[in-house]
C-alpha cells in the first residue's frame, strides 16, 4: 500500500513539474517575443502579428525591443515582402 501511495507521488509530482516547465517556456515561442516586438507598432497589431510570426518561423528568431536591434537576427532582417521592402517588423 505504501509503494502504491509513494508511486501515485511520483508521477503527480512529475505531471505538474511538467506542466510548471511548459508554462514557464512559453514566452521563449514565437507568439511571447512578437508581442513584444509588436506592443508599439505603428500599423495595426494584427498585421504587425502576422508578419513578425512569419518571419519568426521562418528564420527562429525575433530581434530585441520593439523597433531596431536587427542585425540580432539577419535572416529576419533581410527578408522582403513583395515590394521590395522589409518583410519583418
Amino acid at each position: 500500500m505504501k509503494m502504491l501511495v509513494a508511486v501515485q507521488f511520483f508521477i503527480i509530482s512529475l505531471l505538474l513539474t511538467s506542466s510548471f516547465f511548459v508554462l514557464s517556456s512559453a514566452d521563449s515561442s514565437c507568439g511571447g517575443k512578437c508581442n513584444v516586438r509588436c506592443s508599439k507598432a505603428d500599423r495595426t497589431h494584427e498585421e504587425c502579428l502576422e508578419d513578425c510570426n512569419i518571419c519568426c518561423q521562418k528564420c527562429n528568431c525575433v530581434p530585441s525591443g520593439t523597433y531596431g536591434n536587427k542585425d540580432e537576427c539577419p535572416c529576419y532582417r533581410d527578408m522582403k515582402n513583395s515590394k521590395g521592402g522589409s518583410k519583418c517588423p
